[in-house]
């Protein structure tokens, strides 16, 4: 595919569409990701992707949303590349016993964890708090959350089944509480 030089007029406007989308593309990328440098990295290629389609994006009243989606596919298909980093044995397990799943314990977090930070501060605290949790815990998490998927929605994309969605997502519920708790993991 050949690159297409934009006129310094649309230049323009494709660097201020960029500086004013860059916040949530980065942040939808970050927080699936849990990385920085590869947050970057898809955020770069999203916004190459949005260079080629310019013309259709500039003036479109959902093009954020068409960002986010594209920020949203390019994370989940690298974390799809390197899921074997990520797969425990309860992928593996034999899902027609369920006697086999280990009971979590619960885990009270009181209602004040954040009640003492500010609002931007509370969401940089949750956003660091995610980062720490595990990718099978983190994603699931953040693309029912922060990207309003549907658990089969979830499930479907991330291949995986129902009842392991459920486990990671309680899991990770947990994890994550504990985290801002200030608990020990």
């Amino acid at each position: 595919m050949q690159s297409q030089e934009l006129e310094p007029a649309a230049a323009a406007a494709f660097a201020a569409f960029m500086r004013s989308h860059q916040n949530a593309v980065y942040s939808t990328a970050a927080r699936l990701l849990g990385n920085d440098a590869q947050a970057e990295d898809i955020a770069q290629e999203v916004f190459i992707r949005a260079y080629e389609n310019f013309a259709e994006l500039r003036d479109h009243p959902t093009a954020v949303g068409w960002l986010r989606t594209v920020a949203r596919n390019l994370a989940l298909n690298h974390i799809a590349r390197y899921r074997k980093r990520w797969r425990f044995f309860s992928e593996y397990r034999n899902e027609d016993d369920p006697d086999d799943d280990e009971a979590e314990p619960e885990f009270a977090v009181p209602d004040n964890v954040l009640a003492d930070v500010e609002g931007g501060d509370r969401r940089a605290r949750l956003e660091e708090a995610l980062r720490t949790l595990p990718e099978q815990q983190r994603v699931p998490l953040v693309l029912f959350h922060f990207e309003d998927l549907s658990y089969a929605e979830i499930a479907d994309r991330l291949g995986i089944a129902l009842a392991k969605l459920k486990t990671d997502m309680h899991r990770g519920r947990l994890a994550l509480a504990r985290v801002l708790a200030g608990v020990e993991i």
